[in-house]
């Protein structure tokens, strides 16, 4: 059984509570056993926020354990314990990290001392928690016990904790093993035996993060009684109107009292009250982490030049994490986000060789299509794209008319940053997804899991996003998951997208609720809204349909639309100049609306582009 640092983590940070809420006045046994052995002040060697630190940094992720995904290439080393440690007790502070960080990094341990009751009752204390931890006991000093003897040095009372993880000694803990030619994505494929608990230790850590928060404290149990991944869905689910209640600047309930760090990113529809999305210092480096070997799934090479039109600015978190990303990568990048015109996109490609396009296929399309009449022989050898589906024709054009040997696809939002992504083996809207990352389940409107390969309503679980954290969260999006042996050596689950289930439009790279704009139209006596989008010659044209009892002029609905959402007219926030865009009209008398034959209810909301786009 393999064991995680993040139990140890949690085991630690019981007995930190444990001492800090006990009064020095009062009796504590074990800080009494540690006082006495020459630890005076127990409480700084048991500090749970610094061992995280040292830990994240000396295994370049505690939420990766057992790899670290490589930057410059497309591989991972494995981490993996010495096996047993024996530990000679000389000095109590000394013996204390190194049992802590023994434990950490999977190791059973022995503790050679003189004085036994003392670490019996810290490895107790430990266990209290109820979270699995490796084995450990006491032998006696000199005893001709086998494994790796660790000398752990003293350290001084006004060190750094988190600094001493880096120490030359505890290197001996690990044996490290890179893993030529294999990605992240596969080395989890092949883990499958340790798969369950492997995510059920990210889920422990991830509640018990959660419960330092106001709004989940009460709402979720102790980790302990996560014992399986399974335990995820005797979770609540988490709405989106209680994400936005609870959240900045409204309310700091699922914010814990941690010193403010990382980036706030927004989320949410262009008419409506916006979501702020926090991501502290530790999300924001987990996610990246994840995003890197993602970007190589997807095409990206080292050397590659990349075109990055993704949107920015506003606080919209499409430009500002490919950017953190790119960083990290033996890539070239030009962040010209949605502001890229024809005269850029050629620069870049003449002056500068770029072969990689990264944006929303509202933009893109219409970008390359311009730039192809102009320049014919113009060349792209990879389009990533995300945001919306793509159709099948305009991949067509891609590789026909620029050459285009990889059309890839990344499946991402604001609220969770990426869901999944989509390798050359896949088509249409699959996608592989990454458990690790983002769990994602599939339940009908109640919140009850589907059999698999159902359709249902997309939750994400953010395993990694400690700060604000989403557990359970009602996306909007509707899909269905399967598991697959895909062509491209990953096997796993895959998740097929079938658009949102909120009432939620998306075009030019905004967002628009259908509520919203019903609501905007009732003063003209609109009954019943429909709001179709789909693609036309690589443009989106969005179809808004009405019935009313008396008969209305369609001239009237699309100025009191446009003049309602500027978006729906002219205002775009890339060139004026491409054609990306129509909005058309049609007024119906009541009942025209097509019904469902059953319940007689009208879809709201009609993507064709995901339609098209899963041929």
């Amino acid at each position: 059984m393999r064991h995680y640092p993040t139990d140890l983590l949690l085991a630690v940070e019981h007995v930190e509570r444990s001492l800090l809420a006990t009064p020095a006045t009062e009796p504590h046994e074990l800080r009494e056993l540690l006082t006495s052995a020459g630890i005076a002040d127990p409480a700084s060697r048991l500090d749970s926020g610094q061992l995280h630190d040292g830990l994240d940094r000396f295994l370049d992720g505690v939420s990766q354990y057992p790899w670290q995904p490589l930057t410059d290439r497309d591989d991972v080393l494995e981490t993996a314990p010495v096996g047993t440690v024996v530990l000679d007790d000389r000095q109590a502070e000394a013996t204390l990290r190194g049992l802590l960080l023994a434990w950490a990094l999977g190791n059973h341990v022995v503790v050679r001392t003189g004085r036994p009751r003392l670490w019996h009752a810290v490895m107790e204390a430990l266990r209290a928690a109820g979270v699995p931890l490796p084995e450990g006991r006491t032998a006696p000093a000199g005893d001709p016990t086998p494994g790796e003897h660790v000398d752990v040095p003293a350290l001084p009372a006004d060190a750094v904790l988190a600094l001493d993880c880096q120490a030359a000694w505890v290197h001996r803990l690990v044996r490290r093993r890179h893993l030529a030619g294999v990605s992240l994505a596969r080395a989890r494929a092949a883990d499958h035996t340790e798969r369950d608990q492997r995510l059920a230790a990210r889920l422990r850590y991830l509640v018990a993060r959660a419960r330092r928060t106001p709004y989940h404290r009460a709402r979720l149990p102790e980790p302990a009684a996560v014992t399986d991944v399974a335990d995820i869905v005797t979770l609540p689910v988490l709405e989106k109107a209680d994400l936005e209640a609870h959240s900045p600047p409204f309310s700091r309930d699922m914010l814990s009292a941690d010193q403010p760090t990382g980036e706030v990113l927004r989320s949410g529809a262009t008419g409506g009250r916006p979501r702020y999305i926090v991501y502290s210092r530790t999300d924001w480096e987990n996610m990246v982490r994840e995003a890197v070997p993602v970007l190589y799934a997807l095409g990206v090479r080292p050397g590659d030049r990349i075109v990055n039109t993704l949107f920015g600015g506003g606080m919209y978190g499409g430009l500002t994490t490919t950017f953190s990303e790119f960083a990290k990568m033996p890539v070239e990048a030009y962040s010209t986000g949605q502001f890229a015109t024809v005269d850029d996109l050629l620069t870049l490609v003449d002056g500068f060789r770029a072969n990689v396009v990264l944006g929303m296929p509202a933009l893109l399309l219409p970008l390359l299509r311009e730039a192809k009449e102009r320049r014919p022989a113009l060349r792209i050898e990879k389009v990533v794209y995300g945001g919306t589906p793509m159709t099948e024709t305009d991949k067509d054009w891609l590789r026909r008319e620029l050459g285009t040997r990889v059309v890839s696809s990344i499946l991402a939002a604001n609220d969770g940053a990426q869901l999944g992504h989509q390798c050359a083996a896949l088509g249409g809207t699959r996608h592989h997804v990454n458990d690790d990352y983002n769990l994602i389940e599939v339940v009908d409107e109640y919140g009850r899991p589907v059999p698999e390969g159902q359709t249902g309503e997309l939750l994400i679980t953010s395993m990694q996003k400690f700060e604000g954290p989403l557990l359970r969260y009602r996306i909007g999006d509707t899909g269905r998951v399967f598991t697959h042996d895909c062509a491209c050596g990953v096997s796993g689950k895959v998740l097929e997208y079938q658009g949102r289930s909120d009432g939620l439009i998306r075009f030019k790279g905004e967002t628009v609720e259908h509520g919203e704009v019903l609501q905007a139209l009732a003063g003209l006596g609109v009954s019943r809204l429909q709001i179709e989008i789909g693609t036309e010659d690589g443009r989106e044209v969005l179809v808004v349909r009405t019935e009313a009892p008396d008969p209305l002029d369609p001239a009237d609905v699309r100025k009191l639309l446009t003049d309602t959402f500027p978006v729906l007219g002219d205002l775009q926030d890339f060139d004026a100049a491409l054609d990306v865009f129509e909005l058309r009209v049609e007024c119906l008398p009541e009942g025209r609306l097509p019904r469902n034959p059953v319940s007689g209810k009208i879809r709201n909301v009609l993507d064709s582009r995901i339609a098209v786009a899963a041929r």
